[in-house]
C-alpha cells in the first residue's frame, strides 16, 4: 500500500489551505449526489445496530502523474478505496454504524499546481466530502453521536470539516472523537480554530487523536509538518517517554485481498519525538520500504493503523463508553 504526497509540495499544500480555506458552497463545484447509494462505500442505508456512527474518509488511492480528480466510475480505484476501508474500518465496526462516501480525491500531480489551478481540483474533492457529511447529518444520523476518522488525504478532509463546521457547539457536542491519523494537526491549526482539542487521556471526548509513525532515524516525511501534534496510541497522551511494547495490544497486517494475514501482540514500543513524530523503534525500516514507495525509508505512513491496530480498537470502545457516561 502507498499513500499520499511528496515533500516540498505537501508543505505548499498546508500553507495554501491556511490562506485559502476551502468552502464547497463557494467553490462553484457541483458535488456528487449522496442520496444515490452507489456514491457510498458504506451507506447511506446501513443497518443501524449501534448507538454511535462512524463517518470515515479513505486515503489517497489515486497516484496519477497527471493533475486530475479521481473518477467515481473507475472500478479499480473504487476497489482500492473499498479495500482500505475494509482494513481501517475493522478498528470501528464492532461499535459503530459505518458511513463512508466515495469522493473525487486529488491525484498526487495536483500538488505541483498553485492558485486557481490547485483550487479547481482540491475544491471538487472537499466539496464531495463536505456534501456527504452534511447529507449524512441531515438524513441518516438521527441525532446519534458520531466518530470522525480517516487516514492521509482522508484525514486532511476530516480536519478541514472540523475547521469549517465544528465551531458550532451543538455539532461538537455530538462528536465522540476524531481519529485524524497519518496527517498533521499543527499548533497553528489549534490556534486558528480553538474549538479543536488534542486528546490527553484515553477517555477524553470531543477531541482529536493524531499521529504520524516513523523510525527513529527517518527524515523527510511529507506528512510530518512543523508544529505537528502527536498522541501516543500506547498511552493516549501527548506527554511521557517511551511506552513499552508490552502496552501494544497487537499489530495487524493484511494481505492483498485486505484480509488479516498476521497479528503480532507487543509488536513495537512507541514514543513521541521532539518534532511531533511518533517513533516506532522496533520494526526494521527496510521491511516496509520499496523502490516504488512515495515515502522516505523509515516513514511508516502506510502502517499507521496496522502497528497499533488493537490499541485503536480498544480505544474506540473506551471513548464511546466515556462519552455515553458523560452525556
Amino acid at each position: 500500500m502507498k499513500f499520499f504526497f511528496q515533500n516540498v509540495l505537501f508543505t505548499f499544500f498546508l500553507l495554501f489551505l491556511a490562506v485559502y480555506p476551502m468552502d464547497a458552497t463557494a467553490s462553484g463545484e457541483e458535488s456528487l449526489d449522496y442520496a444515490i447509494a452507489s456514491n457510498w462505500i458504506s451507506g447511506p442505508d446501513v443497518n443501524i445496530s449501534h448507538d454511535v456512527d462512524l463517518f470515515y474518509v479513505y486515503p489517497t488511492v489515486y497516484f496519477s502523474n497527471e493533475p486530475d480528480n479521481m473518477s467515481i466510475t473507475d472500478k479499480d480505484l473504487l476497489s482500492q478505496a473499498k479495500g482500505v476501508f475494509a482494513e481501517h474500518s475493522g478498528v470501528y465496526k464492532k461499535y459503530t454504524n459505518l458511513f463512508a462516501p466515495y469522493y473525487r480525491q486529488v491525484s498526487i500531480a495536483v500538488m505541483s499546481l498553485s492558485g486557481e489551478k490547485f483550487d479547481h481540483y482540491f475544491s471538487k474533492a472537499y466539496a464531495d466530502v463536505r456534501t456527504a457529511f452534511l447529507y449524512y447529518l441531515s438524513h441518516k444520523n438521527n441525532g446519534r453521536p458520531f466518530i470522525l476518522a480517516g487516514h492521509s488525504q482522508g484525514s486532511d478532509m476530516i480536519l478541514e470539516l472540523m475547521k469549517e463546521l465544528f465551531h458550532e457547539p451543538a455539532r461538537m457536542d455530538k462528536l465522540v472523537a476524531a481519529y485524524i491519523i497519518g496527517y498533521s494537526v499543527t499548533k497553528k491549526d489549534l490556534e486558528q480554530s480553538p474549538w479543536l482539542k488534542i486528546a490527553q487521556t484515553a477517555t477524553d471526548v470531543g477531541c482529536i487523536i493524531t499521529y504520524n509513525t516513523q523510525s527513529k532515524d527517518a527524515t523527510g516525511s511529507p506528512v510530518l509538518l512543523p508544529g505537528a501534534q502527536c498522541v501516543n496510541p500506547l498511552t493516549w497522551s501527548t506527554h511521557g517517554g517511551r511506552a513499552d511494547d508490552t502496552l501494544n495490544k497487537g499489530a495487524v497486517f493484511f494481505n492483498e485481498k485486505h484480509e488479516i494475514k498476521k497479528e503480532i501482540p507487543h509488536y513495537t514500543a512507541a514514543y513521541i519525538a521532539s518534532d511531533g513524530a511518533l517513533i516506532a523503534p522496533d520494526p526494521t525500516p527496510e521491511d516496509f520500504h520499496s523502490a516504488a514507495s512515495f515515502f522516505p525509508l523509515g516513514v511508516y505512513h502506510a502502517y499507521d493503523y496496522s502497528f497499533f491496530y488493537r490499541n485503536l480498537e480498544e480505544n474506540v470502545a473506551g471513548r464511546i463508553k466515556a462519552y455515553q457516561e458523560q452525556k
